[in-house]
């Protein structure tokens, strides 16, 4: 990548960082964003930073065990990130954040993960609720595991939201998308309760994505129930085998003790 683009890149995610913290998507110095530069660094923000007020300078590049290759200290939430990438060559961008409905339907446990909305389905579709793992240890990460290759936004229980992109903007709208989405819901609870689409109106939907420019992976709700679309939906026979979880921590470990 020159120079130019990786210029573009740390302006970008200074941009995105102004509007997270603008609409209230983070606080302080929450919340974290990157970008892969290439097929070995990635671009990610400093760790102790308000991203309201960041500066292209700032940004930190890291490879991909999480070591600086720059000047700075990354983000400590990094070994999230890094997970995300290694198990998805698709994902080019990761936006973190704690938006207020979509963090409240996190911290209840409660997910978002049912056919409601018919822009949500053919843009992000399900949006699962991963346990709780605490922040900047080998245990979130390992939290998305069972839905990562299925989905491109998740609500990390008592924490907050990431999502996943083919590039910054698009994974910073899916972060806009899902918290839009979790205020819909919230008050259409508030004046008796949400409506399910039913499977012959999911699969309507199922089939405009290309027509909405969407690629999402799955449609609507995560777990397949008895009315689900059936065999369509990546979701319905998931078989993926978690790896083992010794590669991850010794990973976290160095990342750590680049932030210290």
């Amino acid at each position: 990548m020159n120079s130019t683009s990786e210029d573009n890149l740390r302006q970008t995610i200074v941009e995105i960082g102004q509007r997270m913290y603008q609409r209230g998507y983070v606080a302080a110095n929450d919340g974290n964003i990157s970008v892969r530069l290439d097929e070995e660094r990635i671009l990610t923000t400093p760790t102790g930073t308000s991203k309201g007020f960041m500066n292209a300078a700032e940004m930190v590049v890291v490879d991909l065990n999480g070591q600086p290759i720059s000047d700075g200290r990354p983000s400590t939430e990094l070994p999230m990130h890094l997970f995300i990438y290694q198990e998805r060559s698709d994902v080019q961008a990761v936006v973190h954040a704690h938006p207020t409905y979509a963090t409240g339907f996190a911290t209840a446990g409660l997910a978002l993960d049912k056919c409601v909305l018919a822009e949500v389905i053919v843009t992000i579709g399900s949006i699962p609720l991963a346990e709780y793992g605490t922040p900047s240890t080998a245990e979130l990460p390992e939290t998305l595991r069972p839905y990562i290759h299925s989905c491109e936004a998740f609500l990390m229980a008592n924490h907050g939201v990431v999502t996943v992109g083919k590039d910054l903007m698009d994974a910073y709208f899916k972060l806009e998308r899902v918290e839009h989405y979790a205020q819909i819901v919230f008050i259409s609870r508030a004046l008796g309760g949400e409506k399910v689409l039913p499977k012959k109106a999911v699969e309507k939907l199922f089939d405009l994505r290309e027509v909405y420019g969407a690629e999402s992976l799955n449609p609507g709700c995560y777990a397949c129930h008895d009315d689900c679309i059936g065999e369509s939906c990546l979701n319905h026979d998931v078989k993926y085998e978690p790896a083992g979880p010794d590669y991850f921590g010794e990973v976290v470990e160095k990342v750590l003790a680049a932030v210290r």
